[in-house]
This record gives structure tokens, sequence and C-alpha cells, in this order.
């Protein structure tokens, strides 16, 4: 493969979201999220300089002849990070199917408008510690493909599959429980939780939408501790979702 002057600018292009929709591809920037992806996804093409391909031979073999070695100012060119690394790996985006049915007897997670990149990666990491494999995402929610969350998941992305879909038209198919987290819930500490259910997380400013509330059975709250001192309005939405989830794993043990 040779690094023409329209593919270094395809793959510039990828940072924004309608060209990887476009053009059905993401990438993966440096040797650890490489490493965490490569094998998950049909790789389009691995962009190395000839040093980190010599240092990374495991990496290399397993691209499997999609391999071309560019410079370091072309990778300059291609990066979507502030500093970037010495190689990028892009991959096709897959297409997941969702069957309700699958989601029986089991944990998954729903975001309705999650917004910040850092935030998505980071639930994606804590739904892959908690074996949650699905996760339901309104159609507003943050692009999964976004280099700053394929980067954020840690290699999260590479097992826990996100579904783009009409939230309250999936939430009023869906049969299992439905539980949600707002500012005026039951106590989850004190909550009958099931093994089975969605658990819905809202947006970072608004929470959760009306039109997605109405079919929520169980509404939580992560309450605070401070004792009737003045303390922050909201947890940051990843880390009640930590919360929330080792909360129902913990009724497993």
């Amino acid at each position: 493969m040779e690094l023409t002057n329209a593919l270094r600018k395809l793959i510039s292009s990828l940072n924004e979201r309608k060209h990887r929709r476009s053009h059905g591809l993401f990438k993966a920037e440096g040797a650890k999220c490489i490493a965490d992806t490569i094998g998950s996804f049909q790789l389009f093409g691995l962009f190395a300089t000839l040093e980190w391909a010599e240092s990374h031979p495991d990496i290399i073999k397993k691209a499997d002849g999609h391999v071309c070695y560019v410079s370091s100012r072309d990778l300059t060119r291609m990066s979507s990070l502030t500093t970037p690394q010495s190689a990028i790996a892009v991959y096709e985006i897959p297409n997941y199917t969702l069957n309700l049915e699958s989601l029986d007897g089991r944990l998954s997670l729903a975001l309705d408008g999650i917004q910040d990149p850092g935030n998505l990666g980071t639930i994606m990491r804590t739904a892959d510690w908690f074996g949650i494999s699905d996760i339901l995402c309104s159609h507003s929610t943050a692009d999964v493909w976004n280099p700053k969350v394929v980067q954020a998941t840690m290699g999260a992305i590479s097992r826990v599959k996100m579904h783009y879909c009409d939230l309250s038209e999936i939430m009023r198919a869906i049969r299992i429980p439905i539980y949600g987290t707002f500012l005026d819930g039951e106590n989850i500490y004190e909550a009958n939780l099931t093994a089975e259910g969605i658990i819905v997380m809202g947006n970072e400013g608004n929470g959760i939408s009306d039109e997605v509330s109405k079919y929520i059975g169980h509404r939580l709250t992560i309450p605070s501790f401070s004792n009737g001192n003045v303390t922050s309005e909201s947890l940051n939405v990843a880390i009640a979702t930590a919360i929330t989830v080792s909360e129902f794993r913990r009724h497993l043990i």
C-alpha cells in the first residue's frame, strides 16, 4: 500500500463523524490502542514509521501485509492527537445487529445523550470490567468511533458493542426491568436490584430525557453523604455509572 495524497486526506478526515460514516472507517492511534484493537476489527491499513514497525513485530505480523510505512510528518498530518503517535491503524466500522431477546437474563446499559467522548470511553471500560457486553445509545450520544472515544476505552471497544437506536422506541419494546438514575430516585443501597435489566444513564447536564423517562419502572439515586454540608450538585456520569453497575453486581455475590 502506498500513501497517496488522497489516502492521507481520507485518514485525516476520519477525525469527523460524517467522514467516518461515509467511508465506513475509524482509526486507532498509538501502540497500546492498536495492540488492544488489532485482530478485533477488519483492518483497512496500518500506517507506521519504519522504526516503530521494527520495535513492534507482533503487531506488524497481525497486520498481515496491510502495512504502509510513512514519515513522522505524514503521521502528524493524519493524526487526531495533540501529540501524534508513530502509528495509526484504520479499521472498517463493524455492523452490529441488536436482538432484544438476547438482552433477557443479563444486565445491559442504555445511554441517553452522553456527549463527552471521555465519559463515553470510560463508561465502555466500566461496562467491560463488569461483564456488560451491549450498550444501547440514543442517536444524540457521542460517536463511539471518534478517535478520542476509541483511545479512552483502553481496548474495551473490542469487546463491548454499541447499538445506536431510537432509545424510547426500544424501551417501549423491552420486557425486562428498566432502571434509571435520578436525583429524586430510591436509594440505590436500599433498592431491590435484579440480575437482569437495562440501566439508563442520562445526559451530563440534562439527565434522562422525558421521552425515555416514561418507560423507566425503577428510579434510583446515589445518595450524598455530605451530612447536610454544601456538596457537588451531581456526580460525573461516568463515575455514577461505575457506582451503579458495581452495586448491581454486588447483589450477585
